[in-house]
């Protein structure tokens, strides 16, 4: 069973540093590059016409390796969903990605359209969850279970929705999204092998080993981008990897970066409204750190640190 593993982060990872270099110049061809907002930081203009969608390379191909590794996974309910999840917010994400390089502007899916479609796969998820599974959820360190009946519900609503947008603000500079999903995901490897979920232990290392590969051609200069194609596609996989092991809650803590992301957005908009002014140079967050002077490189490299510092403090919590 051990091989599985090997050889799920093994393929993938070759995989997509064989299909990046075929992918990127074809990109290049027929013209789908990023379009820098107007508004956006100076330094960034610059990377206008980098090829994006490239998170197609790191759904498909964990998805195929787990399918000829794993083929009876794609026969469980609960891997469905994780799969799904992963395939649904991607296509969503793609089609965001498609009208923006068509339309050459950044407004994309109009923002109800895109919340509608998540709310969407967050209900039919759920739907196929119940049917399965307890609407329980697990309080860790006080180690309580809690029958939530309806309000579980809404707390998977409210789990995919806000985790795939939160991934989606920290798309923002070289290598951020990919490197701290990649260390979000190490835990739920963990919780997979000791719940003994072992398929999902498959997707994940080969989702793992699809996006290190990546971060060769994303890591400062980037030579593509994943595009919400990648970052919703992550979201969604996270948020789904958390329902099935029955770690809902500890997704917060695990994904702190993400959450910092999503809140410093949040509170930009909200206090802007009010008061007309700023709380952050700009958000989200990464970016208020880059207008501070930090060059974009540290930026990545600092949220990387609080990334792996969010994923040892959420193995800590469940594990005391």
């Amino acid at each position: 069973m051990s091989l599985d593993y090997i050889l799920s982060f093994a393929f993938s990872l070759l995989t997509t540093l064989i299909t990046m270099p075929i992918l990127i110049p074809f990109l290049h061809k027929i013209k789908f590059g990023q379009v820098e907002r107007e508004e956006g930081l100076a330094s960034h203009k610059a990377k206008g016409g980098t090829p994006t969608m490239g998170g197609i390379v790191f759904v498909l191909v964990p998805i195929i390796v787990t399918l000829l590794l794993r083929p009876e996974a794609f026969k469980r309910t609960e891997m469905l969903i994780v799969i799904l999840a992963y395939l649904g917010y991607g296509l969503i994400g793609f089609i965001d990605d498609f009208i923006i390089v068509v339309k050459k502007n950044n407004e994309g899916l109009k923002p109800a359209y895109k919340f509608m479609l998540q709310s969407l796969l967050a209900v039919i998820f759920y739907l196929l969850y119940v049917n399965i599974a307890p609407t329980t959820l697990n309080i860790p360190i006080v180690h309580i279970t809690w029958e939530m009946g309806f309000l579980y519900f809404a707390l998977i609503f409210i789990m995919f929705t806000a985790e795939t947008n939160a991934v989606n603000f920290t798309d923002g500079l070289d290598g951020l999204c990919a490197g701290t999903c990649m260390i979000a995901i190490f835990p739920y490897i963990i919780f997979a092998l000791i719940q003994e979920q072992y398929d999902l232990a498959v997707l994940l290392l080969a989702v793992s080993g699809s996006l290190l590969a990546y971060l060769k051609f994303n890591l400062h200069p980037a030579k593509i981008f994943m595009g919400d194609t990648g970052s919703l596609a992550l979201g969604g996989l996270l948020a789904a990897s958390a329902m099935i092991l029955k770690q809902e809650l500890l997704l917060v803590v695990i994904g702190g970066v993400f959450l910092l992301e999503m809140l410093s957005v949040v509170i930009q908009v909200t206090y802007y409204k009010r008061t007309k002014k700023r709380i952050f140079k700009m958000a989200p967050l990464h970016h208020h750190f880059e207008m501070s002077g930090y060059r974009e490189t540290q930026v990545v490299l600092m949220f990387w640190g609080v990334a792996l510092l969010c994923a040892l403090l959420g193995l800590w919590i469940a594990f005391i």
